[in-house]
């Protein structure tokens, strides 16, 4: 396209913008997808492709149907086997209804879709020149690239080649009007403040939409290994910080629906009763609990207990503040007066 004057522009309505997840994944354009090691990220990719192929819903969004290609650098095909009989067998499908949708397992292989010369510039492989014919033939809704680190031999530390990375990427995806979902590993220190970014900034600051699944923590504590969180890191087109609660059920993941007024209430209630159990308990058995942060703080005592029947320390904590205000619970003074220990204790009925 050469340079236009952009009143030319007049008259001519804007084109809306495509999505293939609304919000989420937006077409002919590069989505990033981090997650630590374990966490599902593949499955949640395979589940998106497989939805797409299948014209079906995903997490409960509506996608755009189509063919849908998804290479794997990390998984050989007997694991996407087994991971598309547990997709098939929750959506009440057949493995034989997956007709749109195109494998290839690089496991073990050789996956480099580019190479870096010592000018700095990247070069790109018969692979990928392999998976842009393929393309071309096949005209897919989606391409899904499993991971990152298995594709790319740059430095990821360096903003220069990680764009350019990206750039040879969303090249594919504008040729072939398609959406990119590249899966990544966060770096330790996106891992540990919870951001999932990974390596140089130009990753982030390269892909148009960025999003995170991460396991549900609390304070270091994971009361429910099956339960994830999907967040909107970025979103050029949409809004950021949105979040999906997922759990981990019978091989998929399902998006939980949201909370109703009597759910919350159901939920406060239990965590009051899980406290005043768990404080009675730890009384009994002589560990004095405390209302203040610190050793024998009570939340934390009864979250890393292993009885709270998977509530989260921070579930616990707003537990204690309503039995405080409805004085369910109260501080006692206990030992001399020079140094008096104050611990909680339930009011008695």
């Amino acid at each position: 396209m050469t340079f236009i004057t952009a009143s030319t522009l007049a008259g001519n309505t804007p084109p809306p913008r495509h999505w293939l997840v609304p919000d989420l994944v937006p077409g002919s354009t590069v989505t990033l997808l981090g997650g630590d090691g374990g966490t599902g990220k593949s499955l949640l990719a395979l589940q998106l492709a497989a939805a797409i192929a299948t014209s079906r819903s995903w997490l409960g969004f509506r996608v755009t149907a189509g063919r849908a290609v998804y290479i794997s650098a990390e998984d050989d095909l007997e694991e996407l086997h087994r991971r598309l009989a547990d997709i098939t067998q929750a959506e009440g499908i057949a493995l034989a209804d997956l007709t749109r949708l195109t494998l290839r397992s690089l496991a073990g292989k050789d996956a480099l879709l580019a190479h870096m010369q010592g000018n700095g510039t990247l070069t790109s492989t018969p692979f990928f020149r392999e998976l842009d014919q393929r393309l071309g033939d096949e005209s897919p809704a989606l391409l899904v690239l499993d991971a990152l680190a298995d594709l790319f031999t740059g430095n990821e530390n360096d903003r220069a080649q990680a764009r350019q990375f990206v750039g040879l990427l969303r090249g594919l995806a504008i040729k072939h009007e398609c959406a990119v979902l590249l899966l990544s590993h966060p770096s330790l220190s996106g891992l540990n403040s919870g951001s999932g970014t990974s390596g140089s900034t130009g990753w982030n600051n390269s892909v148009r939409s960025r999003l995170y699944l991460d396991r549900v923590r609390d304070d270091g504590y994971e009361a429910d290994p099956d339960a994830r969180t999907l967040t909107t890191k970025k979103s050029n087109y949409g809004r950021s910080g949105g979040e999906i609660a997922l759990r981990w059920q019978a091989g998929v993941f399902i998006a939980q629906r949201a909370e109703s007024g009597l759910d919350r209430m159901a939920a406060n209630a239990k965590a009051d009763r899980v406290f005043l159990r768990l404080l009675d308990e730890f009384n009994n058995e002589g560990r004095r609990v405390r209302h203040t942060t610190g050793n024998g703080y009570a939340p934390h005592a009864f979250a890393k207990s292993g009885r709270a029947e998977g509530l989260s320390k921070r579930q616990l904590v707003t537990a204690m503040e309503r039995l405080f205000e409805s004085k369910s619970i109260l501080v006692v003074e206990d030992g001399p007066k020079s140094r008096p220990q104050r611990y909680l204790v339930r009011v008695a009925e």
